[in-house]
């Protein structure tokens, strides 16, 4: 799957960690509402193109799904500061406005 890199000079390399740190950064640095969306451009980092369609559960599913996940950030970052912050709408970071059906 990764046989491109073996063709890859050094510099080429470089330039492929890059920006794939990019990535994994702009990603690890989401915060608020934004760690609940889909993300296309993250996955669009790898040299494959493909298109995935996700499998996604039925809303009551879904939100169960999504309580899971807040609660993991209580375990997992317990620290972490917490804030009032109602949702507002704008594009994710996938290009997709709210409401779409890449909302999470």
């Amino acid at each position: 799957m990764d046989e491109d890199l073996a063709r890859m000079t050094r510099e080429q390399l470089i330039d492929e960690v890059a920006t794939l740190r990019r990535g994994i950064r702009a990603h690890r640095d989401s915060s608020l509402h934004e760690l609940c969306w889909h993300h296309p451009a993250l996955w669009g980092l790898l040299p494959e193109r493909t298109d995935p369609v996700p499998v996604v559960p039925q809303w009551p599913d879904f939100l169960t799904g999504c309580i899971r996940y807040r609660q993991s950030l209580d375990e997992q970052a317990p620290h972490a500061p917490r804030v009032n912050a109602p949702y507002e709408a704008q594009r994710d970071p996938g290009g997709s406005p709210p409401g779409s059906s890449h909302e999470g």
